[in-house]
């Protein structure tokens, strides 16, 4: 195992640790972790794989780094975001990539075979993980996010057709990335605080959450990815088609925003419909729920967790 990654901005958080990991194609991940002394592992707390929302990173799951969640997570930010380098090919952003990325990480924690869990677009990396690598993922815990497909069920609340909520997702992100330049210095500016955050949190776009100031956190993290390379990520996921759920073995559990805009309940519940072995739990929020209710869905992960053994 490669020795921590020592940067200033992360380093202050004692509950997080960051590796380097090689992906397949050569290119650098930085990976983290919840666990960086081994106390939870040691304790035999199970662990999980975080397939986290596009070019989101640790905070936005504020349970996670509780030192006593009684879990311990592995994951990386995606290419290009976070300290994780861009591809030599910058077509190599799918998700079929981020799966291969997926198992790289996995390798280099040592994981044979691990729950998996998701959230937003990585809930497309998770299925896709399952269908490719059956014999990696012992279960899949789905947070506000869909099986492939991803741009289809956008605007669910408005229940428009899937083919033209689609096409409206992916033209709107085609409009405004030529003009990504110009908004990044921006947006990499903008002053995110509380006042920020509780603003936004009545929006309806996200609802109010738990902790401010860790949310700010995570939405200042997430504003460092320039905005062109920021949308050209999201285009290349919005070809993921559809998994094939009927391939799918292993049991699953979907917990979903009523109110949410980017990955539709309605969705959700059709997915859990059609597996095997699935549970599916619309909680009262948006697409934001590991911030707005973190210990609810701490919780429900938690009773997975043990169900799956």
């Amino acid at each position: 195992m490669s020795a921590p990654v020592t940067d200033d901005s992360v380093t202050t958080d004692a509950s997080l640790g960051f590796e380097e990991v090689r992906a397949d194609d050569g290119t650098h991940l930085r990976a983290w972790t919840n666990d960086p002394e081994g106390v939870i592992s040691a304790a035999g707390g199970p662990t999980v794989l975080l397939c986290n929302g596009l070019g989101t990173n640790p905070w936005a799951w504020p349970a996670l780094l509780d030192p006593n969640c009684g879990v311990r997570v592995v994951s990386w930010n995606h290419r290009g975001t976070g300290g994780s380098d861009r591809p030599a090919d910058p077509q190599r952003v799918g998700i079929e990539d981020f799966v291969s990325d997926a198992l790289s990480v996995l390798d280099h924690f040592g994981l044979d075979r691990v729950v998996v869990l998701g959230w937003s677009m990585g809930v497309n990396t998770a299925f896709e993980l399952a269908l490719r690598n059956p014999e990696r993922v012992a279960g899949i815990f789905a947070v506000a996010g869909v099986p492939g497909d991803t741009f289809a069920t956008m605007l669910g609340p408005l229940r428009l057709p899937g083919r033209l909520a689609h096409h409206l997702a992916v033209g709107i992100a085609r409009t405004v990335r030529p003009a990504g330049w110009a908004l990044t210095p921006i947006t990499s500016r903008l002053p995110i605080g509380a006042n920020v955050i509780r603003v936004l949190s009545h929006t309806g776009f996200m609802l109010p959450v738990a902790d401010i100031e860790v949310t700010a956190r995570a939405v200042r993290e997430f504003l460092t990815t320039p905005v062109g390379w920021y949308l050209h990520l999201a285009l290349r996921t919005s070809e993921h088609a559809r998994v094939s759920l009927s391939k799918i073995d292993v049991p699953a559990f979907f917990v979903a925003g009523r109110w949410d805009v980017l990955a539709g309940s309605r969705d959700m519940a059709s997915a859990a419909e059609r597996l095997k072995e699935s549970t599916y739990v619309e909680l009262r929020g948006s697409h934001f729920l590991s911030l707005e209710q973190p210990e609810v869905v701490h919780g429900l992960l938690l009773e997975f967790l043990e169900r799956v053994g």
